[in-house]
């Protein structure tokens, strides 16, 4: 396979599973050094293992990027110990929907603080060496790819928090990406429907089942799909930027 992220490094939050996990190892394949990051270590920690059998170089760093100060470190460490930072990957996210009124103020709290919050805090401590790596590097270019959500462009029922979280995530992607589009470093972002994760399990016992039986007839996307995609933004060449991409199962109305 064709190695065009050679020489770079890309951090992928959320890589303990899902398509956090899918990506870190699509991205090893094409050649970067990948930072593993979750709260998780030892899942962390056998993926790594398991993308350097595969001849691949990965970092497992766990970390609550919830915490500001967390989130530095971990990007502070992640370019202290490789040098540089080319490649963002927000994909760390969570999924808590149900009826607003039954839903605990904790559940949405912690969407907040994962799915905004904690890629802010992230995405401010890497902005500084991604550009440098876009100026500096043969490439000419740094990326960041935001896992947000078809739920970041069409609201559904029992899902305003989860919804807000989406929609914010989408329009901060597109405002710096035209923010430092000038600068060489590309902001892309990633929707998707619905994928077969642990995101569903975090739900409350109704809500699964409910989701169960409404989408019972529909072949869920992979994690490995959603990684396809993330590669083909980041291994783009230079002239080309991917603003926006959304992808859905062929059956899911």
């Amino acid at each position: 396979m064709p190695t065009p992220l050679l020489s770079t490094v890309a951090l992928v939050t959320g890589a303990s599973s899902g398509i956090g996990q899918a990506t870190a190892r699509a991205l090893a394949a094409r050649g970067a050094t990948v930072v593993l990051v979750a709260r998780r270590q030892d899942r962390i920690e056998v993926l790594a293992k398991e993308i350097a059998a595969e001849g691949g170089q990965a970092v497992a760093l766990a970390a609550d990027l919830t915490d500001a100060d967390a989130a530095t470190a971990v990007v502070g460490t992640a370019v202290d110990r490789l040098g540089r930072l080319d490649t963002l990957v927000n994909a760390a996210g969570v999924m808590l929907t149900g009826d607003s009124i039954a839903s605990p103020l904790t559940e949405w709290q912690q969407m907040v603080d994962i799915n905004v919050t904690g890629l802010l805090y992230v995405t401010k401590a890497a902005l500084p060496h991604l550009v440098e790596a876009a100026a500096t590097s043969p490439r000419q270019v740094a990326d960041v790819v935001n896992v947000s959500s078809i739920a970041g462009r069409w609201t559904i029922p029992g899902a305003a928090v989860y919804n807000a979280t989406k929609f914010g995530v989408t329009a901060a992607t597109e405002a710096w990406r035209q923010e430092y589009a000038r600068r060489n470093v590309r902001f892309s972002v990633v929707e998707p429907g619905l994928v077969e994760t642990e995101l569903q399990s975090h739900q409350q016992s109704a809500v699964q089942e409910r989701m169960a039986a409404r989408f019972a007839d529909v072949e869920q996307l992979h994690p490995g799909d959603i990684a396809e995609a993330v590669e083909y933004i980041v291994t783009s060449p230079r002239r080309r930027a991917v603003a926006e991409i959304v992808i859905r199962p062929t059956d899911q109305v």
